[in-house]
């Protein structure tokens, strides 16, 4: 059973994301908070008992972006799955940053959204495929990281072609699954070649690995 943590300032939409998580058969909730600090002081309260946790972006006290910084500075912190209404803007990139493991929209489908907690409990980074532009668009080369070098290039260029098949699909947005039949391999195949693509390409996660490869230019938007 997945264990999670829904943290947003509204009591409306915490009742709805309650009751979808609850719909679940592998999740369920384990405590809920209104803001950041609350948010900090549970996970704290509650040390390897959350696995997932559910985390608005504009909260009073301490926003969205704080919080996620300060819980995954905790021991054997829970993953965090952002979940906002707001398109992607320089909090949620900064949530990236502080190590977030994807970002959903507070319009996404419950069947999605099961789904997206589940692939976040399993150490997958998830973004909504109509985020993944924004998130694209605000994002500067210098700002990600990326080195103005030639190992840019090297490190494409030492993908193999099904790894880059693989790239590309991440970057449109797709999961494991999806990126399986799409190729026509299996899912323990795709597994294999995502971790390659972040090793050859010396990023943190699936949100990174977008990141890098749209704005170093090496796949196509």
């Amino acid at each position: 059973m997945i264990r999670t943590v829904i943290v947003d300032d509204s009591e409306l939409f915490r009742a709805g994301l309650r009751m979808i998580v609850e719909s679940g058969s592998g999740t369920t909730v384990v405590g809920e908070a209104t803001n950041g600090i609350d948010a900090v002081s549970l996970v704290e309260s509650l040390p390897g008992e959350i696995d997932v946790v559910l985390m608005d972006i504009d909260m009073p006290g301490l926003n969205g972006v704080d919080a996620t910084a300060r819980i995954l500075d905790l021991d054997a912190p829970p993953k965090i799955l952002i979940v906002t209404t707001y398109a992607v803007d320089n909090l949620a990139y900064n949530a990236i940053m502080a190590g977030a493991s994807g970002f959903l929209l507070k319009d996404t489908p419950p069947d999605a959204l099961l789904s997206a907690i589940e692939a976040t409990h399993r150490g997958t980074a998830v973004v909504s495929p109509q985020m993944t532009r924004q998130l694209l668009c605000s994002v500067s080369p210098q700002r990600a990281g990326i080195p103005a070098d030639d190992s840019v290039r090297r490190r494409w260029e030492s993908l193999t072609d099904r790894e880059r098949d693989v790239l590309e699909a991440i970057a449109q947005g797709l999961n494991n699954s999806e990126i399986a039949d799409k190729l026509f391999i299996a899912e323990v195949t795709v597994k294999t070649h995502v971790g390659r693509v972040l090793r050859k390409l010396d990023v943190r996660d699936r949100i990174q690995c977008v990141v890098f490869a749209h704005t170093a230019g090496l796949v196509s938007d």
